[in-house]
């Protein structure tokens, strides 16, 4: 049963997960070396607060800080770990976690790429570690995607992230940038691609996904989407009839290089796109539509 969590590094995505466990009603032991960290963290945390209690996690754990990583395991039942996406680093540090926190102690890691198997390798208990990747900012964010070798382990773990309402998944083995990253990736590559190829602004590139099937797959990934698209006769007719067209668009799809010229392109469309709101203010307004569409997903799901 878990009542205390590490959160070890607290950056952007630490703090999120710490925000989301108090608010779960967890006791939280936070910690990062990083100058300023317990600041930052406590700030995001007050930030966090409201967004959460809007979605009905109003719970009040407990939270400390220490710059000790050992003191910050010794006691917990669960290690999220938010250290830097380094795998000499990571790997290096999950071993000194791994010596450190209790036996039956499951330690999560947040990666984006970086595969199980090569950053746990050090471990003497490698059982026990799980990859546990959440899409940012996780306490908005219900998706968790869990990769791990021992079934009661990753059992155990989902078991806690759903107490939390969140999503986990659980890949049926691993691959760089796990699930969702890779279908980012993809889809990403082909945005940089239109830029390259002048077919269209950055701005309107971002609307055509936001304003278009992005509102879809806000509801539905894109196997039940177009199993929609193919009318009364379901995912097989599409394939079936539809299927010829995807093959066409695949093979025109761009493969483009991030050179100056582009990445000079993609900043400037950028900027233009931004109006003059800086991260803080986009962030903002990100959480506050985010916060919206899960809880008007979560209100309709449980009607």
């Amino acid at each position: 049963m878990v009542r205390t969590v590490a959160v070890v590094g607290c950056g952007t995505v630490g703090a999120s997960w710490a925000a989301l466990f108090l608010a779960g009603g967890y006791d939280v032991v936070a910690t990062d070396p990083a100058p300023g960290a317990e600041a930052g963290l406590m700030a995001f945390i007050a930030r966090a607060r409201p967004q959460l209690a809007e979605l009905g996690l109003a719970g009040d754990g407990a939270l400390s800080f220490t710059e000790n990583l050992e003191e910050a395991v010794a006691s917990a039942d669960f290690v999220q770990e938010n250290a830097p996406e380094n795998e000499a680093f990571k790997r290096d540090f999950l071993a000194r976690i791994d010596a450190l926190a209790p036996e039956q102690t499951i330690v999560a890691s947040s990666t984006s790429a970086l595969l199980r198997s090569r950053i746990v390798a050090d471990c003497a208990r490698k059982h026990r570690h799980i990859v546990a990747h959440p899409f940012n900012p996780p306490h908005l964010l219900p998706l968790v995607e869990i990769i791990g070798e021992d079934d009661a382990v990753v059992e155990r773990a989902c078991a806690f992230y759903r107490s939390l309402g969140r999503r986990p998944i659980v890949l049926k083995r691993e691959a760089p940038g796990h699930i969702a990253n890779r279908l980012s990736s993809a889809l990403y590559r082909e945005a940089v691609s239109l830029v390259e190829q002048g077919i269209a602004s950055v701005a309107d590139i971002d609307a055509a996904v936001s304003d278009g099937p992005g509102l879809r797959w806000a509801i539905m990934g894109p196997h039940m989407t177009y199993h929609l698209g193919g009318g009364a006769g379901g995912i097989a007719h599409y394939l079936d009839h539809l299927g010829p067209s995807q093959e066409r668009r695949w093979a025109s799809l761009g493969t483009p290089q991030l050179n100056s010229e582009v990445k000079k392109a993609i900043v400037e469309g950028v900027e233009e796109e931004a109006q003059g709101r800086d991260i803080a203010a986009l962030e903002a307004e990100r959480d506050r539509l985010l916060s919206e569409i899960v809880r008007l997903k979560a209100a309709i799901s449980s009607d």
